[in-house]
């Protein structure tokens, strides 16, 4: 079978938007409407096969990675991935390597879970908005019930068992205003990798604007800013925070890694429950869906004309004032389903997040810079804490141990940067 001309990220969904929690936030829960006809969302063992048979055929790189998303894809029970790496062991040829992630709440997760993932050398994605009060405004049961002690012990049991676990925080208008609360939180469980993920809730066309639970640019910018002060300072090397390691990528002289930053995007489309192929996670719209994978060859997809169309469309509908912006290359206008507002001169299609991102980059541009000079010398990135505590001792030579920290944590000397 021919390979894919590019790589490439499907998120499969097994399980549809079928879900076990009901998060007011999540934009994926009512896509079972696009299927009203539906008596299940359980993707067949004969598609499954299909599926992964002609994903491992297609792709171009010795690594084959498979991404299960949802809904909430543990809802199919266990029995139902010892399916999937069995299919995939039958299908794979030699040489060449598999990878799996899972995106999940982490609710249904227990011990026989973990082991398996060990295993089978699963990472996994963990939804988790910071500690209890902030995570459980909007993550919730069916009934409305908190779901925070739940994800944490399915936490805790994901760590037990060695299982690589990268934290999605959804930065809303909650959590957003306690940008210390809610990084030093995931400090203090030892998270090892951290996304933040903005919220961005357009309101109907009869309404406009976004929803109340949206986070405000502005202040998305800010709460980065902040977390991004502590993690430069004392974290640098010990934590893995998505945001500040895709801003460093231009510095270092290398292409995006993380689609919403990439100029040109496509690559990260969808295969649902019943074979259908969509654009894009945020483009599962009947407008959006290119054919079926039991019709239509799966490469025939990926290279579609339509889906080649759609991740281009990214940089040609780039405004004038995104074109011409100093931190362009560090953003590139966005992920396209936040470009729903103006510019200052009336032009449609700027991202509602701007405001912020151009705070954050440009803010963390010189920082970068630093880094990038480092490892052009040779130097691990962990020297750029001693670099910067080095020049706040430079700059407040009459510090003392119990004075507050020159870095602005407000903490103590002793108990931050002194000893980092």
């Amino acid at each position: 079978m021919v390979k894919a001309s590019r790589e490439f990220q499907i998120f499969a969904k097994p399980a549809g938007a079928a879900c076990n929690l009901d998060c007011s936030y999540c934009y994926y829960l009512r896509k079972d409407l696009l299927y009203p006809d539906s008596d299940s969302f359980r993707m067949p063992y004969d598609l499954l096969e299909e599926y992964i048979r002609q994903q491992i055929a297609i792709a171009p790189e010795p690594e084959i990675s498979f991404f299960w998303h949802g809904g909430e894809p543990t809802v199919l029970g266990i029995d139902y991935f010892r399916k999937i790496t069995g299919l995939q062991r039958k299908h794979l040829p030699p040489g060449r390597r598999i990878n799996n992630g899972i995106q999940t709440n982490g609710v249904l997760l227990d011990d026989d879970w973990c082991r398996f993932f060990a295993a089978e050398n699963f990472a996994v994605g963990l939804s988790l908005d910071g500690p209890p009060a902030l995570h459980d405004v909007y993550r919730v049961t069916k009934d409305g019930k908190p779901t925070h002690r739940q994800a944490m012990q399915g936490y805790r049991l994901l760590r037990k068992h060695k299982v690589p676990v990268d934290l999605l925080c959804v930065v809303h208008a909650e959590n957003v205003r306690h940008p210390l609360q809610v990084y030093r939180f995931f400090k203090e469980i030892k998270a090892q990798y951290i996304s933040f993920i903005p919220l961005v809730e357009p309101q109907p066309a009869s309404q406009g604007g976004v929803s109340a639970r949206t986070v405000p640019a502005e202040a998305f910018g800010a709460f980065l800013c902040v977390v991004f002060d502590e993690w430069v300072r004392q974290d640098v090397g010990r934590i893995i925070v998505q945001m500040f390691e895709e801003v460093a990528r231009p510095a270092y002289g290398q292409d995006h890694s993380l689609c919403i930053f990439r100029s040109t995007c496509g690559d990260v489309p969808v295969v649902e429950h019943n074979g259908d192929f969509y654009s894009c996670d945020h483009f599962v719209t009947p407008e959006h869906r290119l054919g079926n994978i039991r019709t239509t060859p799966l490469i025939e997809l990926i290279e579609h004309p339509a889906q080649l169309a759609f991740g281009q469309a990214k940089q040609e509908a780039l405004p004038r004032c995104c074109r011409e912006c100093e931190v362009r290359a560090m953003c590139n206008g966005g992920c396209p389903k936040d470009r729903i507002i103006r510019t200052p001169d009336g032009e449609a299609g700027l991202n509602y997040l701007c405001a912020g991102y151009r705070r954050f980059f440009a803010y963390c541009r010189d920082f970068t810079g630093q880094m990038a000079a480092l490892r052009l010398a040779g130097q691990p990135p962990e020297r750029m804490m001693q670099v910067l505590r080095d020049a706040e001792v430079k700059a407040h030579p009459a510090v003392g141990r119990n004075d507050p920290c020159p870095c602005g944590s407000g903490r103590k000397y002793k108990k931050c940067c002194l000893n980092a």
